[in-house]
């Protein structure tokens, strides 16, 4: 009763024109126990100014018990002084220093950070929330203090780092914000002021190119420093500066803080009492999430506070599970790149093998794609999957949209081997279409709109394909067969978009391994088109065996810059979505003006770009002509479909030098989907007049060593 007396007095609202902003109650539970709730509103206290209040409390007691006055050292200065002071500092020079700084470190900041929320965000936040405890091993605290003395800097930014890191895992968002608050007491004579001097601080984080977790947290310790040293500019203020849009359901600049407690409040002695503390859950929360860490030297605890409009209290665990294995591996290799370092618990763990059929989470050529899909979606249903001008869809958006689009299917009889056109162009469409028919257990045969209609027409008859994905202002681009039954053209924009009301249940559609994924066709140059029967497992395989040389991962962002009916369409899709990287849909206009191709490279961080050589040449010429490639983001640029010269790539190694971005070759040999992976080139290679890289290769002859080759 006494807890939820406690709790009902917290949520008493305070009356800011009249007051007080104080207030005392005690509860006599007995002869013997009490409860004192001590209630002061935010606007008159901080943390600091609780330890004071308690001290001065015991002194009152103390002199009252012993019936003597009480004796307070006079103050230096009151509060209104400290006040007077702000709003005078707030018109000097130094101000317009602090407000160039914070202007030019959050200009272009992300508005939001979007978390795998359990329910849809409310139209305005109601602050209901609760907390969870917890509380880091003795080892993992004392390896945590270790690795920030070795990097010469603190605690806090090494939890910092490694919170951004989880938030990064979690959201796919390598730019994020996180508030902290600091003391504000700079000043001696503020020490035994009771009063709010706290400001707040927003702490970029930049998380691009998958750093190590030791180059992470250089990053953090400069931010932090850079943050602290400019933190005297008030927080609202900085809000108003800005201009930011105002949201009813966020938080303006940052949804989740980090708080570090290394002074604790002590427990005041009072004469003939025993005396603790009572920890209350008020029900409240200020942000989406909070992470509060004491470290008063021995093992690091906490808890981490959240909007239970967002989430549930199972998943609020799971993420703290996940943080402190993130934090384990980090401590131990702080070397390993962030995007690699383990996250999952073992019963997570075990959970996942089960769905994914057995198969460890490193190896990916055990399952079909729609299934390695399906787990990045389970790992990070919030993290971006694709983007297509003003439009986005996550993972987990993306995932249940493709399986509305295999129930479609499934019902006109779709299963393994069953053909199924492709009619569309690049577009978010086309990727959920593709997703869905493998889902049904179908393979998909790419129809671009583009093409012949005869050579639509032959494809449709030699697959004998008996549905085509579509939109309706496509339907007529498809021809009507010579003989037989013309295809029944579903239409995505038209039947594919709302829930069927059969739930989001992963369909087993008997697919396996050895079935067909797709089917694209040669050109026929030399003849009659054939079309190439490619399984999940080539796929799979192909980048399960790339992927020790790439290094893919969730922090790339790659672009789908060619037709769904060329096979480098292939790589770029699944390169990015087996990963759980950001798939990037070129627009057709963009694709044919290197200049706008070079401008959405910068603007969205494309870290993977996959080219020909005769499409590279014209935006490598752009890049030339342009600015700086400061803004670019490539570490991968990686050729096919034709042979490359590398004496054309000279003025790219002038620019550039050998490491930035690594270029790697693949040829594409006549029409055979055959890739041979090279080595790095080098600006050595451009030099070399017999050089094999890019060559043709006369009289080839393949030899099949094994099936699944």
């Amino acid at each position: 009763e006494a807890l939820r007396l406690a709790v009902e007095e917290a949520g008493a609202p305070f009356d800011l024109a009249r007051g007080p902003l104080f207030r005392a109650r005690l509860l006599r539970l007995d002869r013997e126990d009490h409860v004192l709730i001590l209630t002061l509103h935010h606007i008159v206290s901080d943390g600091w100014s609780l330890g004071v209040l308690l001290r001065e409390l015991q002194t009152f007691y103390e002199g009252f018990v012993a019936g003597r006055p009480p004796r307070l050292p006079d103050l230096p200065i009151q509060y209104a002084d400290y006040a007077a002071w702000e709003l005078g500092r707030l018109q000097g020079e130094r101000m317009q220093a602090e407000i160039a700084y914070w202007k030019r470190q959050l200009g272009g900041a992300p508005g939001h950070l979007d978390l795998p929320f359990d329910r849809p965000r409310p139209a305005a936040a109601t602050f209901r929330g609760a907390f969870r405890p917890f509380r880091l091993p003795g080892d993992l605290s004392a390896s945590i203090r270790g690795l920030a003395l070795r990097e010469g800097t603190t605690v806090f930014t090494v939890l910092l780092a490694a919170f951004q890191t989880l938030l990064f895992r979690h959201s796919g968002q390598d730019d994020l914000c996180v508030g902290t608050p600091v003391a504000g007491r700079k000043h001696l004579e503020t020490e035994e002021l009771i009063g709010c001097f706290i400001n707040t601080l927003v702490l970029r984080g930049d998380l691009s190119g998958d750093p190590t977790f030791r180059d992470l947290v250089r990053r953090a310790r400069e931010v932090v420093l850079e943050a602290q040293t400019h933190q005297d500019l008030p927080f609202e203020r900085l809000v108003d500066l800005l201009s930011l849009p105002r949201d009813p359901a966020r938080q303006p600049l940052f949804q989740v803080a980090l708080v570090m407690q290394n002074l604790p409040i002590p427990e005041p002695r009072l004469p003939g009492l025993s005396v603790e503390s009572l920890e209350i859950d008020t029900g409240t929360a200020k942000f989406d999430l909070t992470m509060q860490v004491e470290d008063t030297g021995g093992d690091l605890a906490g808890s981490l506070e959240y909007s239970t409009d967002l989430f549930d209290a199972a998943t609020i665990d799971r993420l703290l599970g996940h943080f402190r294995t993130l934090l384990e591996g980090a401590a131990a290799d702080p070397d390993r790149r962030i995007a690699r370092l383990a996250l999952l618990q073992p019963d997570e763990r075990r959970e996942l093998l089960a769905v994914s059929g057995g198969a460890s989470p490193e190896t990916a050529g055990a399952l079909c794609l729609h299934e390695i899909f399906e787990r990045q979606a389970l790992l990070a249903p919030a993290a971006t999957a694709l983007t297509f001008e003003d439009q986005a869809l996550s993972y987990g958006e993306l995932n249940a949209r493709a399986e509305r689009v295999a129930r479609i299917l499934r019902r006109r009889g779709v299963g393994p081997e069953s053909m199924v056109g492709v009619c569309l162009d690049r577009s978010p469409e086309m990727i959920v279409a593709i997703l869905g028919i493998l889902k049904a257990g179908g393979a998909y045969v790419p129809l671009d709109p583009a093409y012949p209609r005869d050579r639509l027409r032959f494809i449709l008859e030699d697959t004998k394909a008996r549905v085509v994905l579509t939109r309706a202002r496509l339907v007529d681009a498809l021809p009507k067969p010579a003989a037989g039954p013309r295809a029944e053209a579903i239409c995505l924009d038209v039947d594919g978009g709302e829930p069927d009301g059969e739930g989001t249940a992963a369909i087993d559609s008997g697919v396996r391994l050895d079935h067909a994924a797709y089917v694209i066709y040669t050109s026929g140059s030399t003849g009659r088109p054939k079309g190439v029967v490619v399984t999940h497992r080539n796929v799979a395989r192909l980048f399960e065996a790339t992927r020790q040389w790439f290094d893919f991962g969730p922090a790339d962002v790659w672009t789908l810059f060619h037709s769904s009916a060329f096979d480098f369409s292939v790589w770029e899709m699944w390169g990015a979505l087996l990963h759980g990287g950001k798939l990037v849909i070129v627009p057709f206009l963009v694709s044919r003006s290197p200049e706008a191709f070079l401008d959405l490279l910068r603007r969205e961080r494309v870290t993977v770009l996959n080219q020909t050589p005769s499409a590279f040449l014209p935006l490598m010429r752009a890049e030339r002509s342009a600015a700086p490639d400061r803004d670019l983001a490539l570490r991968l640029v990686i050729f096919g479909g034709e042979a490359l010269e590398p004496a054309t790539l000279s003025p790219w190694f002038e620019r550039h030098g050998d490491e930035r971005p690594a270029l790697f070759n693949m040829y594409g040999i006549t029409e055979t989907t055959v890739h041979v992976t090279c080595r790095p080139l080098r600006a050595d290679d451009a030099d070399r007049t017999a050089s094999p890289i890019g060559r043709p290769i006369p009289d080839l002859r393949l030899y099949v060593l094994d099936r699944n080759m």
